[in-house]
């Protein structure tokens, strides 16, 4: 008998059995996915309010967010007081960039200054950590860089790109 003809019904045998094989293979990796995405979704949604964060987390940030909030009012004075002092010095020496520089300056802080006042508003309400746009949980990751994120990683992509 030639191996073509001998039992027909191996070949197929011999597939369904690879098939099978990678069929448990990947089964047996279900509830080890399975925990590692229930653990993910734990880190996110301890707790009821401020999407999840536990109080510490939730203190950490707003500790970062008043340091912020400190910064940049200290940087408005100095914005200001440096402007208003040169000003008083050499009136009308000014190069015009330089004035533009000092606009563009104190408008950079007021911006981040009312988006740190506007998250730590947020916390007070139990809003804060969450997307104002998909409302999914921001990753506590992203919050510890952006402490005054409004968005989530990919809603900000999106509004990145629209522009």
């Amino acid at each position: 008998m030639s191996p073509d003809t001998a039992r027909p019904e191996s070949r197929p045998n011999r597939v369904m059995g690879h098939e099978a094989r990678r069929r448990r293979a990947h089964d047996s990796r279900l509830p080890q996915l399975a925990r590692a995405g229930h653990e993910e979704l734990n880190r996110e949604s301890i707790g009821v309010d401020n999407a999840g964060l536990t109080p510490g987390d939730v203190a950490a940030l707003r500790e970062s967010l008043q340091e912020q909030r400190l910064f940049r009012q200290e940087q408005l004075q100095q914005i200001g007081g440096a402007s208003q002092a040169r000003a008083d010095q050499v009136r009308g020496q000014h190069s015009a960039s330089q004035t533009e520089v000092h606009i563009k300056l104190a408008a950079c802080a007021r911006m981040v200054l009312a988006e740190v006042e506007a998250a730590l508003q947020r916390i007070d309400q139990g809003q804060y950590g969450r997307c104002q746009l998909c409302t999914r949980p921001i990753v506590l990751d992203r919050l510890r860089i952006v402490p005054q994120a409004r968005y989530c990683t990919r809603c900000q992509q999106v509004r990145e790109a629209g522009r």
